[in-house]
C-alpha cells in the first residue's frame, strides 16, 4: 500500500490538477492542439517493460477488454494493441485524434472515438480495464474515478500510467539554468527524485481518496535517452508550461538553449526520466 503523501505537498499537487481538470471542457479538448505533432515526434513511449508489468497485475489477456481514456496520439494504445486486448479510446482533442488513427491503424482491436470520457455514454460493468497514460489528471476526480468504476467489470482495474518530464543531469540542468534566468526565469525549474517520488505517490492517493479503487500497485523504470537540440527543443514545446510562454520569450529562450547544447554538450543531451504506473482494483460494489 502507498503511505500517505506529505500534507502539504499533498494538497499544492491536488490543487495543480485541479487548475487543469477545472477548466471549460471545451478549452480541456483543444489545449494541446498547437503541441500535437510535437508529441507525437517528441514524447517517449510507454516501455514495454511498464506495459508488460502492469497488464501482469492487472491480469490482462488477448481477451480483455480496455476502454483507454485520452489517448493522445496512441501514445500507449499501440503497446496495449500488441498484447491482443480489445481497446476503445476515447479522445476529445481532434489533432490528436487523427494521429492516433494514423498510428493505430494497423491494430484492428483498437477503436478510437473522438469524443471527451465526461460525454461519452457509460456502458457500465464492460471492461477488464480502464487506461489513462498521463491524461486521467485533465478530469475532474469527482467525476473520472466514479465513471471508470462504473464501466469497469467486478474485480476490473484503472492503469494509470505517467512518464514524467525528462530531465538531464543535474550538472547539466545547471548549465541550461543560465539561459533560462536571462530569458524566462519562471520555467527555471528542476524536480530532483524526491520530488518526483512524492508527485508519484500523491497521484497514486488521489485514486485511492476517490472511494472507487482498493489495493494499488505502483512501480517505475528510470530509462535513458539522447536527444538532438531542435528534438529537445520539439520536446520542451509539449509541456503546459511552453505552452504558455510569450512567442518572443520562447523564440530567444529556444535560441539561447539551442546555442548552449550545440557548443558545449556537440548538439546532444542525455535525458532521463520516471516512467510509472499505478494499478488499482475496483472496489465490490457492497462498498459503495
Amino acid at each position: 500500500m502507498l503511505s500517505q503523501p506529505n500534507l502539504m505537498d499533498y494538497q499544492e499537487l491536488k490543487e495543480t490538477i485541479s487548475s487543469f481538470s477545472s477548466r471549460d471542457l471545451e478549452q480541456r479538448k483543444n489545449w494541446y492542439s498547437p503541441a500535437a505533432e510535437a508529441y507525437d515526434r517528441a514524447r517517449p513511449s510507454y516501455p514495454e517493460e511498464v506495459i508488460n508489468r502492469v497488464a501482469a497485475i492487472a491480469n490482462l489477456s488477448s481477451d480483455s477488454k480496455i476502454l483507454e481514456v485520452g489517448c493522445g496520439p496512441g501514445t500507449a494504445t499501440v503497446g496495449f494493441a500488441r498484447l491482443g486486448c480489445s481497446i476503445l479510446s476515447l479522445e476529445p482533442n481532434p489533432d490528436f485524434y487523427k494521429l492516433a488513427k494514423q498510428n493505430c491503424q494497423q491494430y484492428s482491436n483498437v477503436e478510437i472515438k473522438n469524443i471527451a470520457f465526461e460525454e461519452w455514454a457509460i456502458e457500465p460493468d464492460r471492461f477488464d480495464a480502464v487506461l489513462a497514460a498521463s491524461s486521467f489528471h485533465w478530469i475532474p476526480s469527482d467525476v473520472g474515478y466514479p465513471k471508470a468504476a462504473k464501466a469497469l467489470r467486478e474485480n476490473g482495474c484503472i492503469i494509470l500510467l505517467w512518464n514524467k518530464e525528462l530531465q538531464p543531469n543535474y550538472e547539466t540542468y545547471q548549465r541550461l539554468s543560465e539561459v533560462y534566468q536571462l530569458h524566462a526565469p519562471e520555467l527555471d525549474r528542476y524536480e530532483d527524485r524526491e520530488m518526483q517520488e512524492s508527485i508519484l505517490k500523491g497521484l497514486g492517493q488521489i485514486a485511492i481518496d476517490s472511494g472507487q479503487f482498493k489495493n494499488v500497485v505502483a512501480g517505475y523504470i528510470e530509462p535513458e535517452l539522447t536527444y538532438t537540440a531542435d528534438r529537445y527543443l520539439t520536446l520542451l514545446n509539449t509541456y503546459s508550461p511552453y505552452l504558455k510562454l510569450d512567442p518572443q520569450t520562447k523564440k530567444t529562450l529556444f535560441e539561447g538553449l539551442k546555442t548552449l547544447i550545440e557548443r558545449d554538450f556537440d548538439g546532444h543531451l542525455e535525458l532521463s526520466y520516471i516512467s510509472a504506473f499505478h494499478v488499482a482494483q475496483k472496489l465490490d460494489r457492497s462498498t459503495f
